[in-house]
């Protein structure tokens, strides 16, 4: 799924491939249907398709858990934007390490990340 798409560089191709294991969120998900329906994102796969190369690529998806959404809770205002806060949640709440560009995520204390390449220092 991620190797057809030229904006992931290789070094995040090459770091994934060293992965057993990978995941993505429900949210996920629920985010690319509403930007599909509002427009601001084309992409030609609908959420069943989505969801069929997640399992053949072995691409574990994380159902949402009450936990995350407690953890949002607790999460400072540094992010407004609420995917991006329940999988920020998701990802300190399991351990794992979240891969994104978003220079407000890596803000957050306790979030373990890659690829931030337009990082504000």
């Amino acid at each position: 799924m991620v190797k057809k798409d030229d904006r992931v560089p290789a070094e995040v191709l090459n770091i994934l491939s060293g992965y057993d294991d990978v995941y993505v969120s429900q949210a996920t998900f629920w985010e690319i249907a509403i930007k599909k329906t509002t427009g601001k994102l084309d992409v030609a796969q609908d959420s069943f398709e989505l969801e069929k190369l997640c399992i053949a690529n072995e691409i574990e998806i994380l159902t949402l858990k009450m936990e995350y959404f407690e953890r949002i809770q607790k999460l400072p205002l540094i992010h407004r934007d609420p995917f991006d806060r329940i999988i920020t949640a998701t990802a300190i709440e399991e351990g794992l390490t979240l891969l994104t560009q978003d220079s407000e995520i890596v803000k957050y204390d306790g979030v373990k990340t890659f690829w931030q390449t337009n990082k504000e220092d």
